[in-house]
């Protein structure tokens, strides 16, 4: 599937060249623009996009605020935010708003539209340069819940309740591929589960993970 994309940015010129990039890649629709959170908000109404690329510092709201409306409204709709803020408050409040990504401005095309696609399957994704801000997220919010995992074990599972994919927990905790596998085989075990499915289950259960 293609996924739809609905992009909101208030500089003209930074809009312009994204909407040109993904426009011309034929592996996402471009269907929609807005320069305002009320803007995009219709925009999603009348779009009906799957992915919306979202600043954070607009003009009449913010982007975490335009989030959290579309999001209350349309709720399976992605939210992939793309912005200039590298901040842990900018970080956390957009993944409590529902984000399901969030990219620093400056980030490739490639990267972009990888990360399109990741939202757009439900995944989360996160910029090189803020996984010490995701990480620090997910360890604030998580309650002391299995006491037979370790620490490490405990933070990957966090983030598998999450929906987020192996190679993006290394990418957030620095680990190698295998390492990951390592831990989730590990998780499993201890929690006498036999996939990736009953593990979300027990740790949503538990109170682990924010899925939108």
């Amino acid at each position: 599937m293609i996924p739809r994309v609905l992009v909101v940015d208030d500089h003209p010129l930074f809009r312009f060249g994204l909407c040109t990039v993904l426009s011309g890649d034929p592996t996402v629709a471009l269907v929609g623009e807005a320069s305002t959170g009320a803007e995009a908000v219709a925009a999603v109404r009348e779009c009906e996009p799957d992915v919306v690329v979202m600043d954070v510092h607009l003009p009449d709201m913010t982007g975490i605020e335009a989030t959290r409306v579309l999001l209350g409204e349309h709720p399976r709709t992605g939210v992939l935010v793309l912005t200039m803020f590298n901040d842990s408050e900018s970080v956390v409040a957009a993944m409590r708003a529902g984000a399901r990504g969030y990219l620093l401005k400056g980030s490739g095309q490639d990267e972009i539209v990888r990360a399109v696609h990741a939202v757009a399957r439900g995944e989360a994704i996160f910029g090189s340069g803020i996984a010490n801000h995701v990480l620090g997220f997910f360890t604030e919010q998580a309650p002391a819940v299995f006491p037979e995992l370790t620490s490490r074990e405990r933070e990957v599972l966090e983030l598998i309740a999450d929906g987020v994919s192996n190679t993006v927990i290394a990418r957030a905790l620095t680990l190698s591929p295998k390492t990951v596998r390592n831990h989730v085989s590990s998780i499993f075990a201890k929690l006498r589960v036999e996939d990736r499915a009953q593990a979300i289950v027990r740790a949503r259960k538990a109170g682990l993970g924010h899925p939108t």
